[in-house]
């Protein structure tokens, strides 16, 4: 007999799901956009400070387009590129440092505008 793929197994070259137009979404959603497990999900919370869902009745949390974007670039980091958990952090931080302060960065606007069309094809998993 042979062993079914589960369609969340990291490994999976299967593409992901389109993300709905829609403002937020459950964690069971999250996790069948992305092909993570809900207690990855929540995991993940405590260890990517830019990934905070919004907690309302219950604690149940509630994610938003551009988190479920996030949480695919997680995934990318650690699962295809090999990033450990605190190389996959720094790498958000480092694009972090850049989208926000890139006057700091000696970046012009159109230096920026390149950097981030590159940030988007990336995400586009």
């Amino acid at each position: 007999m042979e062993a079914s793929s589960s369609p969340n197994k990291p490994g999976d070259k299967e593409p992901l799901p389109p993300i709905p137009a829609k403002r937020y979404f459950t964690i069971g959603e999250v996790s069948e956009l992305c092909g993570v497990k809900p207690h990855v999900l929540r995991y993940w919370e405590q260890e990517f400070s830019q990934l905070k869902p919004v907690k309302r009745r219950g604690n149940r949390r509630y994610y938003q387009h551009h988190e479920v974007l996030l949480v695919r670039r997680i995934r990318e980091l650690l699962y295809s590129q090999g990033f450990t958990i605190s190389g996959a952090r720094n790498q958000l931080e480092d694009i972090a440092d850049v989208v926000e302060k890139p006057e700091e960065q000696g970046l012009t606007p159109e230096m920026l505008r390149s950097e981030l069309q590159k940030i988007a094809e990336i995400l586009k998993i």
